[in-house]
């Protein structure tokens, strides 16, 4: 019974940690990061689950806890996946010899062995972590097998605990309560015993009816510990000592020294682990010299399954991903405006103009990279407003924007067919305040027609101008409304063509133009002086558009 019951529940709760990985890894904001503490669990959980379901129906608990053994430690990944594995295989090992029916003292052995095993992969155990938690659900299976609870109120009762002893890990590690959260490890790992322990009493969701010894008004263990799960980016960390996270499978050569190779890894940096028995290992540090770990092992045997993560890096990606999720939240909590703008540019500094004329969300893309309906309609999911225009800007993106309109169902969607970036920046200009859909789309439409485009870029391939100018690959050309009409050999003088071409045919008073990615500083202003120079009259408007492939778009009004 208990082999069937651990071969069924593992994957219930495996798959309950996977579904809850982002949340846990959002708690993971504070030094040292390793990894994503909830991705690392559940590939560790998931390894186990592979492994398990390769076994033949009648495998027994020794056989089960073999599998348990092998699947963690081969797929343990960070250091949360490391100590885990030590758990999983403390706790199987336990259960090896227990008879059925279980009984509460068969918990608690099994929870004491599974203390052994962990602590013992740690060389410098810290209070406050997920050992806090498995050192408290241990005690506390102790006191039900003395009290002779039965074994479901002996699992209901360390579930309680488990929680319990998350909402206390702030007291006991400071770096958690001065980041307002509680440990990423420790909560992971309670989410997974609470659904073990659900599947195994035959439940089809949580834990319930569970008391807490906690004070205010928690109705649950559960609720008092996700009391203190509050999630804040930290953007004031300098960065740990070391920066990388070093883990890889070994297998030795022969027999060596566990403890001088300990020694050696905490030398590289901290947070070593060597779990394991000969000749497979998995071995994890944190360390700035990567190579020498891996150098040193090899001389005592084989690495593989080789796994370097940069944590700075990691971090400031988590950061900025609860800023925006906080972002998120906060806009869904304010109340939908009438109007909001979804517009599409290829440069970054496209997106800043665009962005400080009202633009609520831009979507990256242009002339080679055109968004798919999707991305567009993601874009508009994220605006809070009723009502939502839509900007392409490129001919080739109308498309799939009128796409997404049409299949936007929670709210008015309209598409202003912008052919190119400066027509987007005069139909924003033309929007009245508090105008209704309808008269803003009519309003945009109108003041983008009036807008004169041009476009500097370089041929790909030989090809033909409007009136059968040859035009060779790398060659400069000048595109007036969609039209080549100036071919050249220098951007410069192919841009003063095409503005004193359109200046020609009808005389305008402003000129708006944008510097490519390609295109320097000292260049860019010695073209804003050249076309001065030129047009006396012409008032001009220069900004930094960065968009690559077009070291210069412009447009006359």
């Amino acid at each position: 019974m208990i082999a069937k019951t651990i071969r069924t529940c593992f994957p219930i709760a495996a798959a309950a940690v996977s579904d809850k990985a982002e949340e846990i890894n959002k708690l993971n904001v504070f030094p040292v990061p390793d990894g994503d503490t909830g991705t690392n669990m559940s590939l560790t959980l998931g390894s186990v689950v592979k492994e398990l379901s390769s076994l033949p129906a009648d495998a027994d608990m020794e056989a089960i806890a073999a599998a348990i053994t092998h699947g963690s430690l081969m797929g343990a990944r960070g250091n949360s996946g490391v100590i885990t594995s030590q758990i999983l295989r403390g706790a199987a090992e336990g259960f090896v010899g227990a008879e059925d029916p279980i009984t509460s003292a068969d918990i608690a052995a099994a929870l004491r062995n599974s203390v052994k095993v962990a602590f013992k992969a740690v060389r410098k155990p810290v209070e406050g972590t997920i050992l806090t938690v498995l050192r408290d659900i241990s005690t506390r299976a102790d006191a039900c097998a003395k009290a002779k609870d039965s074994y479901e109120d002996t699992l209901d009762a360390i579930v309680v605990e488990a929680y319990e002893s998350v909402a206390r890990t702030p007291d006991l590690l400071p770096v958690l309560k001065e980041n307002g959260v509680v440990d990423s490890g420790a909560f992971g790992f309670a989410i997974f015993l609470e659904n073990f322990v659900a599947a195994a009493l035959g439940r089809t969701t949580e834990v319930e009816e569970i008391s807490t010894t906690f004070e205010g008004t928690a109705d649950s263990a559960r609720e008092g510990a996700l009391d203190r799960v509050k999630i804040e980016a930290n953007d004031d960390w300098e960065g740990s000592e070391y920066r990388y996270c070093n883990e890889f499978l070994f297998k030795a050569d022969a027999p060596f020294d566990e403890d001088e190779c300990l020694q050696f890894l905490a030398s590289m940096g901290d947070c070593e682990l060597l779990v394991g028995a000969y000749p497979d290992y998995k071995i994890h540090v944190h360390s700035n010299t990567p190579n020498l770990v891996l150098e040193h092992m090899l001389n005592l045997g084989q690495i593989y399954e080789v796994f370097i993560h940069n944590m700075d890096m990691e971090s400031r990606e988590r950061t900025a991903k609860i800023h925006e999720d906080q972002d998120a939240s906060e806009q869904a909590s304010e109340p939908a405006k009438p109007l909001g703008y979804v517009a599409v540019a290829a440069g970054s500094g496209e997106a800043e103009i665009l962005t400080s004329l009202g633009v609520d969300v831009v979507v990256s893309g242009g002339q080679t990279m055109n968004p798919s309906t999707a991305d567009l309609l993601d874009a508009v999911s994220k605006v809070n407003a009723e009502a939502v225009i839509i900007l392409p800007n490129n001919s080739n993106i109308r498309m799939a924007a009128e796409a997404a309109a049409n299949a936007c169902s929670d709210k008015q969607v309209a598409v202003v067919p912008t052919k190119t970036v400066p027509q987007a920046f005069s139909a924003l200009f033309a929007v009245l305040p508090d105008s209704s859909l309808e008269d803003a789309v009519e309003a945009m439409t109108e003041a983008a027609s009036e807008v004169r485009d041009g476009e500097v870029t370089c041929a790909v391939r030989d090809s033909a101008a409007s009136d059968g100018t040859p035009i060779h690959a790398g060659d400069v050309m000048g595109i007036i409304n969609d039209s080549i009409d100036v071919v050249g050999s220098d951007v410069k003088q192919v841009t003063l063509d095409c503005i004193n071409r359109m200046q020609e045919e009808e005389e305008g008073d402003a000129l708006t133009i944008l510097a490519g990615s390609d295109m320097s500083d000292e260049v860019f202003e010695d073209l804003i002086a050249a076309i001065e120079e030129a047009q006396p009259d012409l008032e001009i408007d220069s900004h930094r558009g960065e968009q690559p492939l077009y070291p210069v778009i412009f447009s006359i009004e």
